[in-house]
């Protein structure tokens, strides 16, 4: 489990068939192996480890569900290790399991602050709103505003300057997970006897929309 919170940012310094290394410092303070390690959002288990990097095992479903399997040696990704019981949630609930990927449209400056437009997938529209939560990349953001398919969130200077946002493009792409509780939402709503009441309306009345 993680927060979404980024400590440093690593760079891929090989790539196996089955696996990556990464170049990092601060993550490796108290490594083992077994470790769970969010790499640009993606939950991966270390195998081995020394002063200067680790590795962990990539399988093909993770390159076919992620950007990791298009990720290539020196491409910056976002470290983040497994959330201790003892530490404050300072973003939100990031399970690491990816849902999908987005295209980049747009990352712009707008005065001390930056914007970025990514389009989602069709389907996934019940799982993200206006100031909910979104992992873009392993980093906890809040959505500003969504068109259809598109949501925009807006970048603090601290997480443009923290994390590999900056090396984003427009018509590359980005790991996202949206978040676990409105998930289990809509699991309950399904489930729910009564679901053939549950109307847009209904959600709208009662704040969920």
């Amino acid at each position: 489990m993680f927060t979404g919170i980024v400590e440093e940012v690593g760079y891929i310094s090989a790539i196996g068939s089955d696996s990556i290394t990464i170049s990092c410092k601060d993550v490796l303070s108290d490594i083992k192996i077994g470790d769970s390690i969010a790499v640009d959002g993606v939950c991966l288990t270390v195998t081995s480890f020394n002063a200067s990097s680790f590795v962990a095992d990539v399988s093909y479903e993770t390159k076919k569900v992620t950007k990791l399997g298009s990720l290539k040696q020196s491409s910056p990704v976002n470290l983040e290790r497994a959330l201790l019981v003892s530490s404050r949630l300072g973003g939100h609930i990031v399970s690491g399991h990816v849902d999908c990927t987005a295209k980049v449209l747009e990352l712009k400056k707008k005065d001390s602050f930056y914007e970025l437009s990514i389009k989602l997938p069709e389907g996934y529209a019940q799982y993200y709103i206006k100031k909910g939560s979104v992992t873009i990349d392993g980093i906890s953001l809040t959505i500003a505003d969504v068109l259809n398919t598109v949501i925009k969130v807006a970048v603090i200077p601290h997480t443009y300057n923290s994390t590999n946002l900056s090396s984003l493009t427009a018509g590359g792409s980005v790991n996202i997970e949206f978040d676990i509780l409105a998930k289990y939402v809509e699991k309950n709503l399904l489930m729910n006897d009564n679901k053939n009441n549950i109307t847009m309306d209904f959600l709208a009345e009662n704040g969920f929309v």
